[in-house]
């Protein structure tokens, strides 16, 4: 009997009180998972006990700045929920500006109050869609009306929610390809209510189309102007629920990814809840399968599955375990349906008939995404997060070496080594061996090691077989003893230095009707997240790392226990729940933000953030997402002086027949625009 079988615990209670956003994102976004019951039940140590103790060693060795925020990670005192202000009305760092970042010197704009419907830039800047929710991609689509919307037109049309995004640009500048992921739906803004069993279940395959991934062509006069898309474009593409994935890797083909539909267990109808993603060097797009267990109604009534979906479900927010028994996990031949999701997704924007894949070797989670660097040794480097409160931090590391040859390229994720993180926070600098450069204080705070939860092809967990170790990849890592994290959103490596940067959006919530504070509990958990800088201290594909804390985010004028790598924090601009982050070709961070209205009351947001010099640390804010949105996928292409984000979900709060969002139409009577409703969009920021 393998550990599979039998590994059962005790699922008690979460202590969250409300997510990171609204009640409507908890329920479409992730069903409500931070409400329910702990998915994550191991006895691993969570990262903030091991931050305390390295930031509190700092502090005695003398060891640099950080040493002056010691407490500051192991109890963050609660404070306040910033008032909502007004838009424009100065704030932290409105006023200090600095020059640098090719083509894009800006000065901050001050953080934009949360009841306020604009998409904000820098003066000097301006801005326009580039495609929305509904645009057509092909000729044969009617022009988007909301009022006579049909699964046929929307399959044909552009997504809804978007998230990831990139926009690759031919060589000649002046042709491009546009790659957006479409997480999940609204409902109750795209639709009046209804109740009645047939419009719902027509809904239910509009809900299809709208998801998953598009892949849309692009054109300019010339290089460093805006970008407009392409209806019929040669590369145009929709890839949906209903789209046909291989599976690859060790599990493809194994019993625990075999239904009545594929009794192969090798092609899956579908992708779901693709959030994040990432760019490979052979010009591939990754997309990460997050929330896709509440797209199942499903017993839980095993230890694999009650590590994704902690608690029985009979119905979903979709409905379509009414109609579509594949989504109904409580049938015998589709129980091992949710095990053919949760994985990373390649598709080739270069080929719009080419069948996408799902690596089974890079493990199954919710994952946020997957960014990819070659090492010192020529293989590839994926790393992850599972974007779950107490969940991991993950790398993947190639079998095989990289090569002039795209079409080899595009077997490398197939093959390879999975890992999963311990960080250490007890271990003096001095240890610290290998290739990886120190930060500019010449310490870490921390150590670190990456476990094998396979090699070779091979699990490495004692009881789990390899295909238990890339279906259950979860229950693998509980059992090595992976770090807690606080909820792992985007991880990405630096091109220019290769240190790597962790966005840990935040964790469950004190202070609520059941866990009230007080003078022994003033602990708030991990309220607006934080950013780690990992240095890999034996190359890339080492096993071996070195952390630092870059930054611990709030709002400086009400939270006094806020970090940013040493620079004055009243210098800085209030930042909140880190999600995505990109880089410049300067090598600065960029980091988007997904909950900043509900903790520090402003709208989500674009930051900048140098890394290096004496501006390192300096969080300054770009641009604000309208009412209810968040800020996805940015793209900075900073020497055509070009920015680039997906809005996603603006509007959220509101209802079909009183949206509290107009974007990005305003009013707008020109044709295909839709006035009345709030429409997901892709959105390019320029020089006025």
């Amino acid at each position: 009997m393998s550990i599979i079988e039998n590994h059962r615990r005790p699922l008690p209670m979460a202590d969250h009180v409300r997510g990171k956003r609204s009640a409507v994102t908890c329920q479409f976004k992730c069903a409500n998972a931070c409400l329910g019951p702990e998915c994550n039940t191991s006895a691993n140590q969570h990262f903030q006990d091991i931050a305390s103790m390295a930031l509190s060693r700092r502090a005695l060795l003398g060891l640099g700045a950080a040493g002056a925020v010691a407490i500051a990670v192991g109890a963050l005192r609660s404070t306040p929920t910033s008032g909502p202000g007004a838009a424009g009305t100065a704030g932290a760092g409105a006023a200090f500006g600095r020059p640098g970042t090719a083509g894009l010197p800006f000065e901050p704009i001050a953080p934009v109050a949360r009841t306020v419907d604009a998409f904000t830039v820098p003066a000097g800047y301006t801005w326009s869609p580039i495609i929305r929710w509904g645009d057509p991609l092909f000729s044969q689509a009617p022009v988007f009306d909301i009022a006579a919307q049909t699964p046929e037109a929307q399959a044909l049309q552009f997504g809804y929610n978007s998230d990831y995004l990139d926009i690759l640009a031919d060589p000649n500048g002046k042709r491009g390809v546009l790659v957006n992921n479409h997480e999940y739906v609204n409902p109750g803004i795209m639709f009046p209510p209804t109740s009645d069993p047939a419009e719902l279940r027509r809904r239910g395959e509009i809900y299809k189309a709208a998801q998953g991934l598009s892949v849309v062509e692009l054109e300019r006069r010339r290089t460093g102007e805006p970008w407009r898309y392409v209806v019929d474009g040669r590369r145009n593409r929709r890839i949906t629920v209903e789209t046909v994935f291989e599976l690859t890797g060790p599990a493809a083909g194994s019993a625990l990814v075999k239904t009545a539909d594929d009794p192969e267990g090798r092609w899956v109808r579908g992708t779901l809840g693709n959030c994040a993603g990432g760019t490979t060097p052979w010009g591939t797009i990754l997309s990460g399968e997050e929330n896709f267990n509440g797209y199942f109604a499903w017993a839980a009534d095993t230890p694999g599955q009650r590590r994704y979906q902690a608690s029985a479900s009979t119905s979903t927010s979709t409905g379509w375990e009414t109609y579509d028994p594949r989504f109904n996990a409580h049938d015998p031949g589709f129980v091992n349906e949710p095990n053919r999701f949760g994985y990373i997704v390649e598709i080739d924007p270069d080929d719009p008939t080419s069948t996408p894949r799902k690596h089974t070797a890079m493990g199954r989670m919710k994952h946020e995404g997957a960014n990819v660097i070659v090492g010192q040794d020529k293989r590839v480097v994926a790393y992850m997060g599972d974007d779950e409160r107490n969940d991991y931090l993950y790398k993947f590391v190639s079998k095989n070496k990289m090569t002039g040859s795209r079409k080899k390229n595009m077997q490398l994720l197939a093959e390879g080594d999975l890992y999963v993180a311990k960080f250490s926070g007890d271990s003096p600098a001095t240890e610290i061996t290998g290739t990886g450069q120190l930060p500019s204080d010449g310490a870490f705070d921390g150590t670190g090691v990456w476990i094998p939860l396979t090699r070779d092809g091979r699990s490495m967990v004692p009881g789990f077989t390899t295909e238990e170790v890339l279906v259950y990849t979860r229950l693998a890592a509980d059992a090595v003893g992976a770090t807690k994290m606080d909820r792992p959103e985007d991880v990405e490596p630096n091109p220019k230095t290769g240190k790597v940067y962790v966005a840990l959006t935040n964790n469950s919530q004190r202070g609520g009707a059941s866990s009230p504070l007080d003078e022994a509990n003033p602990v708030t958990g991990n309220r607006y997240g934080h950013v780690i800088e990992l240095t890999e201290t034996a190359g890339q594909s080492g096993t071996t790392f070195g952390w630092s804390i870059l930054l611990l985010c709030g709002d400086p004028s009400t939270n006094a226990n806020t970090y940013f790598a040493g620079f004055p924090r009243e210098l800085v601009s209030p930042i909140s729940c880190p999600d995505n982050v990109a880089f410049d070709s300067e090598g600065n961070l960029w980091i988007s933000t997904d909950g900043a209205p509900s903790t520090i009351g402003y709208n989500d947001a674009l930051y900048k953030v140098p890394l290096e010099g004496p501006e390192r640390g300096h969080v300054q804010q770009f641009l604000a997402v309208p009412r209810d949105a968040e800020t996805c996928g940015p793209v900075i292409h900073d020497r055509e002086g070009l920015v680039f984000v997906a809005v996603q979900h603006p509007g959220e709060e509101g209802t079909f027949a009183a949206p509290t969002s107009l974007f990005p139409d305003y009013g707008s009577s020109a044709p295909g625009d839709v006035p009345n409703a709030p429409r997901p969009s892709v959105v390019q920021v320029y020089r006025a």
